[in-house]
């Protein structure tokens, strides 16, 4: 099955895209809100020694700090007013759907259908308030603790300036990607964590060629990580297309005096149904105990000692890590595919699996099944993010090389070439209708 992109490139021209005046207005709407985003990640917060921050900074970039600050797009290494990026939404998302599971109101809220999802979403914005608050007061008494004198008057009003100049920027962030996903292509929030994983990557490229030109990497090791990236970005891409299609059939059905022939047809399961959704939750909930740690030097032994067991590299890092990406796996899984209402559903118009009872014995098929492919799919994003994670943490390569950041862009990418097709093809269909109706008009 052809992809995305092998479609869009066979299928239709550079004429087509021309003429398609909604989709130009929609890619220089999420281009323009992109570039706010870049800008924005440059405006430095106030009271902040710059130099300072980049010296404690450049001990830390190689840790969890440098996962942070990849997230952020390289606003953590500038501490700038978007410094806490997307992730407080995030985290906000993982905590209102874990109750989503647990607490019949919101379940119900569920199923009611659009007005529901908006009262959830409100409930969204409302708890990442909560937690960009929390988080920039923790990074603020962070900076004041730091050895290195990062705060230029450390007090209750610089912390206050903080918070509501941190908490402000994820608010703001939280409301560009609403709208780049509503007035432009692409998932808004996965599109800002993508540009800030490619703006950074050309400075770690520069960063590993100067160096291998100095000696400290040789360039077997660097042709080394080259191959390993394209092979992993091939695996992602092989992956991500896979599918598990289960036969559906539907009976004969009799209109007026004519017996039609039933149909068939496949639905689909994703191997990787979660997409990227579980490395970003886990990365989001590995951060939350150290936001502060990396910068204060003066807090209690536990969190000194939380912050050597979660380096890179390390045991208890990677097992955590591997483990909550597996859990969101299945967790985003049973969150975004049903079994219960496929069954419903496809017994409502009178389709079934061949040799499967309708209804009951249906979903439990499909949850089966389902159950089976992912995991394969959590083993597949458990190897794609950690395998790189060896090389990086011995070899001190930049974190741009992992295989987090490579699944993002890749997914990202296709999510994105996806919905560019899909509006092209609509633009399509409406020259047809258009053309269509003039010919009657004319007869």
């Amino acid at each position: 099955m052809a992809s995305a992109a092998e479609q869009l490139a066979s299928n239709l021209n550079f004429s087509a895209f021309a003429k398609a005046e909604e989709l130009k207005k929609r890619i220089w709407f999420t281009l323009g809100a992109l570039l706010v985003y870049r800008f924005g990640t440059y405006v430095p917060l106030p009271g902040i020694n710059i130099e300072a921050l980049q010296q404690a900074f450049q001990q830390q970039s190689q840790g969890i700090l440098g996962m942070v600050n990849m997230f952020s797009g390289g606003a953590i290494g500038r501490m700038a007013i978007l410094a806490l990026g997307i992730m407080p939404y995030i985290s906000a998302s993982i905590i209102i759907q874990l109750m989503t599971a647990v607490i019949p109101t919101l379940e119900q809220l569920k199923k009611e259908g659009e007005q529901g999802r908006k009262v959830i979403n409100q409930y969204t914005r409302y708890l990442t308030v909560v937690l960009a608050a929390f988080q920039s007061y923790g990074i603020a008494i962070g900076l004041e603790g730091s050895s290195s004198p990062i705060v230029a008057d450390p007090g209750w009003f610089f912390r206050f300036t903080a918070v509501i100049t941190l908490t402000g920027g994820t608010v703001f962030l939280m409301w560009l990607g609403e709208q780049i996903t509503a007035r432009g292509i692409g998932n808004g929030i996965s599109l800002i964590i993508f540009s800030g994983i490619v703006a950074e990557l050309p400075a770690a490229i520069a960063g590993t060629l100067e160096l291998g030109r100095q000696g400290a990497l040789s360039t077997a090791l660097i042709l080394a990580v080259i191959v390993l990236a394209v092979v992993t970005i091939g695996f992602i891409v092989f992956i991500e297309r896979a599918q598990r299609r289960l036969l559906i059939q539907y009976p004969k059905r009799q209109m007026g005096n004519r017996m039609f022939q039933g149909d068939s047809s496949h639905l689909p399961l994703k191997l990787n149904t979660a997409g990227v959704i579980p490395p970003i939750f886990a990365s989001s909930l590995l951060l939350l105990p150290i936001t502060v740690a990396n910068f204060s030097t003066g807090g209690p032994s536990w969190l000194a000692t939380i912050t050597a067991l979660l380096g890179r590299g390390q045991p208890a890092y990677l097992l955590i890590y591997a483990g909550l990406i597996a859990f969101f796996a299945f967790f985003y899984t049973a969150i975004v595919f049903n079994p219960k209402d496929t069954a419903d559903q496809l017994k409502k118009h009178g389709g079934f699996l061949p040799g499967i009872r309708p209804g009951q014995r249906t979903a439990e098929y499909i949850d089966y099944v389902l159950t089976r492919i992912t995991v394969a799919g959590a083993l597949y994003l458990v190897i794609v993010c950690l395998m790189p994670e060896v090389l990086i943490s011995q070899a001190g390569l930049p974190f741009y090389f992992g295989g987090t950041s490579l699944l993002i862009v890749v997914s990202v990418t296709m999510d994105t070439v996806a919905q560019v097709q899909g509006h092209l093809l609509a633009h399509q269909y409406e020259g047809l209708v258009k053309k269509t109706k003039l010919r009657g008009a004319r007869r």
